[in-house]
């Protein structure tokens, strides 16, 4: 399990002028970074995204690190569209940095959650035991990394767990 701390109000660095319909991903860090790191990463996001490209077309792109573990790019569709070639440009950039900071950004088995002012991540082979024992509860919140749009990311990304998937789970171990 893993810890940072964080302010919940991340729509503030989201660019205002990207279509409620752009395209997002978001890719978790195995552990939070260090500042060092952050600055690093920040930058190479930067850079990526004024430089991202499809079919030669520039992308109106974005890309940031939030909580100091999640990895947000955003790319609006409405001027130009984003290729098969341009999502594996991504790919291939998130890769470099998993291999430069000795992290797992792809590990979909581990799930962040908000416990106690801090991004908490639990294998989900332990989800159960962390509802059982109640470090999980249906109020707690969940960083669903399923989402797929801007539209997502504002309403549906950190939302309480009851709201989620996880709901059923909460269900049957707590007899709810």
């Amino acid at each position: 399990m893993y810890f940072c701390s964080m302010q919940i109000n991340f729509q503030e660095i989201l660019p205002p002028d990207f279509d409620i319909n752009s395209r997002v991903w978001i890719y978790q860090s195995s552990r939070v970074f260090e500042p060092a790191e952050i600055q690093v990463i920040k930058k190479k996001l930067a850079d990526f995204a004024s430089s991202w490209k499809s079919h030669g077309a520039q992308v109106k792109g974005f890309g940031d690190l939030l909580f100091g573990q999640f990895i947000l790019l955003m790319a609006d569709e409405t001027a130009t569209g984003v290729s098969g070639c341009s999502t594996d440009s991504s790919v291939r950039m998130i890769k470099e940095l998993e291999k430069e900071f000795k992290v797992d950004l792809f590990d979909r088995q581990m799930l962040a959650f908000i416990i106690n002012e801090r991004v908490q991540l639990i294998p989900l082979s332990l989800i159960n035991h962390s509802i059982e024992s109640g470090l999980v509860t249906p109020n707690t919140l969940y960083f669903n990394n399923t989402i797929l749009t801007r539209k997502e990311l504002l309403t549906n990304w950190v939302i309480p767990v009851k709201k989620s998937w996880l709901e059923k789970r909460i269900q049957l171990v707590s007899g709810i």
